[in-house]
C-alpha cells in the first residue's frame, strides 16, 4: 500500500532523505548536494514540522535524523517501549520484557495508565507475537530472528507530527505496522487507524522498504482478509493473531 505525501513538498522529502542516510550534515552541504539555496534549506530545517519533528542540530551545527535509514535503523531505540531484534524478543522472558516495556514506555514519556487495562494488552500483543514467530520457525528457515522489531513506537516531540504504532516488524524491504486491538470484528475507523501513518513511516524508512499497515483482532480467530481503507480503493490485510503469519507470507512469500 501507498500513500502520497500530500502534506510535504518534493523539497521537504528531499532534504530529509539525505539527512536520514548521512552521518550529520551542514545546511550549506544540503544545499550544494541538493541544489538549493542556503536560504531555502534553512527555512526548510528550522520551519518544517517533517524536520522539527524527525531531525535534530548537534552542537557542531550538523543536522541528523531520529532514525537513521540502514540495515540497522539506529535511533528506533530511543523513540520506542522496547527495541531490539525478534531472537531477543523470543528468548527474554515475560517479566523482564515487560518491565523493559514499561521503562521505555516512561522514557519516551508513553502514558501507563491501566484503567482499561493497558498491561493485560501489552501480554496479549507479546502472546500474539511469539506465537507468530513459532508459527514462521515452522515454515520458514530462521532468519526471520535476525529482524528488527519495536513495540509502542512514540514520535511527537512537536506535537506537530505523530507517528504512533503498537508493533513494527522490520524484515528484508518490508515494515509491517501492526495495530493490535482485543476484538473480535473489524471496525471502519479502526482500519482507518491502522492505515494513519503509513505516509511518515515511508519517510523514515525510505524506498528501499514498502510499509504494510495491518490491523490484528486478538479476540478473533481463524480470520484473515483484505479491508476496504476508507472511501478509497485501498486495502489492508486483517488478521486474528492465530492467522497472522498470512499476513507475512502475503508479502514475503515463504509458503510457495
Amino acid at each position: 500500500m501507498s500513500v502520497r505525501l500530500l502534506s510535504f513538498s518534493a523539497e521537504e522529502r528531499a532534504v530529509y532523505s539525505l539527512i536520514s542516510v548521512s552521518d550529520g550534515l551542514m545546511a550549506k552541504e544540503i544545499a550544494s548536494r541538493l541544489s538549493l539555496s542556503r536560504k531555502e534549506v534553512n527555512h526548510l530545517l528550522f520551519s518544517s514540522p517533517l524536520m522539527r519533528e524527525l531531525c535534530y542540530e548537534d552542537d557542531a551545527f550538523r543536522w541528523h535524523a531520529l532514525i537513521r535509514q540502514g540495515p540497522v535503523h539506529e535511533g528506533l531505540y530511543e523513540v520506542s517501549g522496547w527495541y531490539g531484534i525478534v531472537r531477543e524478543f523470543v528468548d527474554t522472558d515475560e517479566e523482564e520484557w515487560l518491565c523493559s516495556l514499561q521503562d521505555g514506555c516512561r522514557r519516551i514519556g508513553r502514558n501507563l495508565n491501566d484503567q482499561r487495562g493497558l498491561i493485560h494488552s501489552f501480554l496479549d500483543c507479546r502472546e500474539v507475537m511469539r506465537s507468530l514467530f513459532r508459527d514462521l520457525s515452522s515454515m520458514t528457515d530462521s532468519s526471520f530472528l535476525d529482524w528488527e522489531i519495536a513495540f509502542e513506537l512514540r514520535l511527537n516531540r512537536s506535537r506537530m507530527i505523530r507517528i504512533y504504532a503498537d508493533v513494527l516488524v522490520i524484515a528484508p524491504g518490508h515494515v509491517f505496522s501492526l495495530e493490535f486491538k482485543m476484538k473480535d470484528k473489524v471496525d471502519p475507523d479502526e482500519v482507518l487507524q491502522s492505515a494513519k501513518y503509513c505516509p511518515f513511516l515511508e519517510l523514515i524508512f525510505g524506498p528501499s522498504f514498502e510499509i504494510i499497515p495491518a490491523l490484528v483482532l486478538t479476540a478473533a480467530s481463524d480470520y484473515f482478509d483484505f479491508v476496504p481503507i476508507g472511501r478509497t480503493d485501498m486495502v489492508l490485510p486483517a488478521a486474528s493473531g492465530d492467522m497472522l503469519f498470512n499476513v507475512f507470507n502475503e508479502y514475503l512469500g515463504f509458503l510457495g
